[in-house]
C-alpha cells in the first residue's frame, strides 16, 4: 500500500481487482454497497434475499464479473450490528479481510471501509487503524524456512474517499499508518530471529544499518571497556557469564530545535535470558528469545519517527546482553555497584532486566531529557496480572503517564497504570546492601519498578511493562506482535503536535 493511494470517484467505474464493500445486518442498503447494487441492477440484494450473505460479522460473499461495475472482483463482507462497530470489531473485519485477499486472485483491491463509522475514531484514525491491521495482518517471517511461504498475489490496497474533501485525512492516515506498520514489522523481525542470530552485536550492526539508511540519525556503540569505565557495574554484572559482550547503544534524532531537551526511550535488550545461575524451567524456554523485544521496539519507533521526520529531538538508547550460566557468571548473593554509585545485592539472576535498565538510566541523565520511557519485557507478573492484551504502566509522572495513557487509546495498543507507593519499596531492602534486586513473591511487577524508580529521580520518567503484549506464546501463531510501537509513536507523535 503506497503513500497517497487514495481513490475519489463514481465506486462502478473505478477500475481494479478487487472492489471491497461492507454490509451491515440492518435490512437496507446504505453507503458504498447502495450505489454497487443500484449500479448492477440489484444483483446483491437478490443474492441477500436468497441467503447467500446476511451482513453478520465476517461472512463473505465474493461476486464476479457484476454488470454495470468495472471492477474485476466485488468482495461483500458482513460489518455485524452498526452500533456494535468499534476498534476490535474493526480489527476483525480488516484481518477477514486480508486472508480473504491474501489468498484471492486479485493483484489489487480498493476498500471503502474508512466509509464505516467506527465508535469514537475520526477518519483519519479509524483509517490509519485500517491500514495498520491490514499491514500486521499480511506480516510473514520465512527467513529460515527452506521452502518459502507463497507469494500472495495481491500487492497492492487502495482506499477510497466518499468525499473529495476526505483525501488529505486519507493520504495522512495511510503516511501514518505505513510508517508505523514499517517500525512494526522491523520489531517483530528482530524479535523472531533467533538467539545465536540476535545476539547484542547483531544489534549494534543492525543500528549502524539504520544509521547508513537515514542521514539523520547519529548512532554510538558502548563496548564492555566504556561501560567499565563508567562503572556500569550492574549492567556488566549479567553479560559476565556470556561469551557474548554487551552492547549500549544509542541513536540520535535532531528533528527539533537545538534547544528542546530530548525526549528518551531506553530498551531492555537482553538477547536471550536463561536466568543464569537462577536457571529458569526448561518448558518454553525457547520463547526467551523475545526478552529483547524493548530492544527491538527502540529499533521500531526510530524508524517510524526518522520517516515521518517529526520535528522532536530524541535520543534512544538499547542495552544489549546475554544472560548465561558459567563459571565466570554472577552468582545469586553477590553484591555489585552500579552507575549511580548505588550497591545492588543480587538474590535472583533471573531479574537481571532492571540490572541492565539501571545503569542505562543512569547513563541517560547526561542527555537532560524531556522525559524517558523505559520499555521491558520485565516480569512474569506482569503476564499474571494483566494477560496478554495490555502492558503495565508505572513511573514518577501524573503528566508523563497520562499522555502515555492516551496515546494508548488513540493507537489501540493499550496500557494500563499500576501503583508506585513508597510502601512497595521497603520490599527491597536489603541488609548487605543499599538495596536488593528482588521484592520477594508479591507486587513483582511493582517492585521491579520501584527497584528502577531509584535510578530515575533526575527526571520525568514511566516505565512500561510488555511481559504479556511483545510476543504470542506457543502454538502455530507463536511470534512477535511488534507492540508497543503504536502506542510510542502516536506518543511521539503528540509530542510534535
Amino acid at each position: 500500500m503506497a503513500q497517497g493511494n487514495v481513490k475519489h470517484g463514481t465506486l462502478e467505474t473505478i477500475k481494479t481487482g478487487c472492489l471491497v464493500v461492507t454490509l451491515s445486518e440492518a435490512k437496507t442498503l446504505t453507503g458504498p454497497v447502495k450505489m454497487l447494487d443500484n449500479a448492477c441492477n440489484g444483483q446483491i440484494s437478490a443474492a441477500i434475499k436468497q441467503g447467500d450473505i446476511s451482513g453478520k460479522a465476517g461472512q463473505t460473499l465474493m461476486l464476479f464479473g457484476l454488470p454495470g461495475i468495472t471492477a474485476q472482483r466485488v468482495l461483500v463482507i458482513g460489518s455485524g450490528k452498526d452500533e456494535e462497530l468499534g476498534d476490535r470489531e474493526l480489527r476483525k473485519l480488516v484481518q477477514k479481510i486480508a486472508a480473504t485477499l491474501k489468498d484471492g486472485g486479485a493483484t489489487d483491491a480498493l476498500l471503502t471501509l474508512p466509509a464505516l463509522a467506527v465508535k469514537g475514531r475520526d477518519l483519519y484514525s479509524r483509517s490509519r487503524l485500517l491500514v495498520e491491521t491490514l499491514r500486521e495482518s499480511l506480516y510473514q517471517f520465512d527467513q529460515f524456512k527452506s521452502k518459502k511461504a507463497t507469494p500472495s498475489r495481491l500487492k497492492k490496497c487502495l482506499l477510497w474517499a466518499a468525499d473529495k474533501a476526505d483525501a488529505e485525512a486519507l493520504a495522512l492516515a495511510i503516511s501514518h499508518g505505513q510508517a508505523i506498520s514499517d517500525g512494526t514489522d522491523l520489531t517483530r523481525t528482530l524479535g523472531n530471529l533467533p538467539g545465536n542470530v540476535c545476539t547484542p552485536t547483531y544489534l549494534a550492526k543492525e543500528a549502524k544499518a539504520l544509521g547508513k539508511q537515514y542521514k539523520e540519525l547519529e548512532i554510538e556503540v558502548l563496548e564492555e571497556k566504556d561501560m567499565k569505565a563508567l562503572g556500569m557495574g550492574s549492567l556488566l554484572s549479567v553479560s559476565a557469564g556470556s561469551a557474548e559482550p554487551a552492547k549500549l547503544i544509542r541513536f540520535s534524532y535532531q528533528g527539533g530545535k537545538t534547544k528542546d531537551k530530548p525526549h528518551m526511550l531506553v530498551g531492555k535488550g537482553i538477547t536471550f535470558d536463561t536466568g543464569g545461575i537462577s536457571l529458569k524451567p526448561g518448558a518454553a524456554m525457547d520463547e526467551m528469545k523475545y526478552d529483547m523485544c524493548g530492544a527491538a521496539t527502540v529499533f521500531g519507533v526510530v524508524k517510524a519517527v526518522v520517516s515521518l521526520q517529526l520535528p522532536i529531538n530524541l535520543v534512544c538508547l538499547v542495552v544489549a546482553a546475554e544472560n548465561m550460566p558459567s563459571s565466570t557468571a554472577t552468582k545469586p548473593g553477590d553484591i555489585v555497584t552500579s552507575m549511580s554509585g548505588q550497591t545492588i545485592e543480587v538474590l535472583n539472576t533471573d531479574a537481571e532486566g532492571r540490572l541492565v535498565l539501571c545503569d542505562a538510566l543512569t547513563y541517560a541523565e547526561r542527555f537532560k531529557p524531556a522525559s524517558v520511557v523505559d520499555i521491558a519485557t520485565l516480569t512474569g507478573a506482569c503476564v499474571v496480572a494483566l494477560g496478554a492484551h495490555t502492558s503495565g504502566l508505572l513511573g514518577n509522572n501524573d503528566a508523563l503517564i497520562e499522555q502515555l495513557l492516551d496515546a494508548g487509546k488513540q493507537a489501540d495498543d493499550r496500557a494500563w497504570q499500576l501503583p508506585l507507593f513508597d510502601e512497595y519499596q521497603e520490599q527491597l531492602d536489603s541488609p548487605f546492601a543499599d538495596i536488593a534486586n528482588i521484592g520477594g513473591p508479591k507486587a513483582g511487577t511493582i517492585t521491579a519498578a520501584c527497584f528502577l524508580s531509584r535510578f530515575t529521580k533526575a527526571y520525568p520518567w514511566a516505565h512500561l511493562d510488555i511481559a504479556g503484549t511483545a510476543w504470542t506464546s506457543g502454538g502455530k501463531d507463536k511470534g512477535a506482535t511488534g507492540r508497543p510501537v503504536p502506542l510510542l509513536t502516536q506518543y511521539l507523535l503528540n509530542q510534535a503536535g
